[in-house]
């Protein structure tokens, strides 16, 4: 596993996602807790075409969301990672997470996310990155924040026949000049 790992941080290693990840996504992205957010639990179709989707963005854009794996375990317990996303009809490079539930509240999701700040920075050279976090979601915004993110606005994407208000969070690279 050393050769896939794109990030490590001190509890997580983050990898490109594969087909053998499929269960650990189906029992993610088909819980209806986990899931809320986005006002549905996936079905089997959709969970394959989220990986396919993923998979897709590391051919084309060089990142997506990966697979987070914890060291201790060597299990797969979420997932974050990079995507370019519509902010509001701009285009921009989001940090995004999502976990399982049995692994809320234990720091994950930031040092994931942080990881990732770091990488867009440092490898990337992204002169800002994002999180878009739906105005019902107060954990994300939390991490968010503890991302060094400041809000920024809100904006309404329409998923799934809904009009979901969004909150947009975003930080600068302090080492890229404008």
């Amino acid at each position: 596993m050393k050769n896939d790992i794109i990030l490590e941080t001190e509890r997580l290693y983050l990898r490109k996602m594969t087909y053998d990840d499929l269960d650990s996504l189906r029992a993610i992205l088909c819980d209806p807790e986990v899931m809320y957010a986005y006002e549905h639990a996936f079905d089997d179709d959709e969970v394959n075409e989220w990986l396919e989707k993923q998979l897709k963005r590391y051919e084309n854009d060089g990142f997506g969301l990966w697979a987070v794996i914890l060291k201790a375990t060597g299990e797969m317990i979420g997932q974050c990672g990079l995507t370019y996303q519509d902010c509001d009809g701009e285009r921009v490079i989001e940090i995004g997470y999502l976990f399982a539930k049995a692994f809320w509240h234990n720091g994950y999701a930031t040092e994931a996310a942080k990881g990732c700040r770091h990488y867009a920075f440092n490898k990337l050279g992204a002169q800002e990155v994002f999180s878009i976090i739906r105005d019902t979601n107060k954990a994300s915004e939390n991490v968010a924040l503890r991302n060094g993110m400041k809000y920024r606005g809100t904006f309404v994407k329409h998923y799934y026949n809904i009009d979901m208000p969004h909150n947009i969070f975003s930080v600068k690279n302090k080492n890229c000049q404008r």
